[in-house]
């Protein structure tokens, strides 16, 4: 038959978990999984761990907690490298806010890289200096 397509069982989510698949709690190995790509995200800013904490949070506890940290550890830098990154066309002085803003996003890719890694390993990770905005 051209066109027919066949549905597998392993292949459809919504037979694993009938209802809303939506908000189905994460496994554990899914769990860890979003929890780490919350830290690596970091790399991009803050924008992936809030992403991550608003579709996530009720879904899994430890993705929850650590899509928090990360997101408390990136959004002030983020925010700080934007706007060097926009201080960077004054003239004159504006190569010193690029270099600026570059060391900024090398500091969150380094420590975003060491959580990803702690965190992919099952063990919570705590940022030494983060403001811890969102409770």
């Amino acid at each position: 038959m051209l066109g027919c397509v066949t549905e597998y069982p392993q292949n459809r989510r919504d037979r694993d978990y009938p209802g809303d698949t939506a908000s189905a709690p994460l496994t554990a190995s899914e769990d860890r999984q979003w929890a780490t790509l919350a830290h690596f995200g970091g790399i991009l800013g803050f924008v992936p761990s809030l992403l991550i904490y608003l579709v996530f949070k009720d879904r899994g506890p430890f993705t929850a907690q650590e899509s928090k940290e990360a997101l408390n550890f990136t959004f002030p830098p983020t925010l700080a490298a934007i706007v060097l990154n926009l201080l960077g066309f004054v003239p004159f002085v504006g190569n010193v806010f690029s270099v600026l803003a570059t060391l900024i996003w090398i500091a969150i890719t380094v420590f975003s890289v060491i959580a990803g890694i702690q965190v992919n390993r099952g063990q919570p990770y705590r940022y030494q200096y983060n403001l811890r905005l969102i409770h």
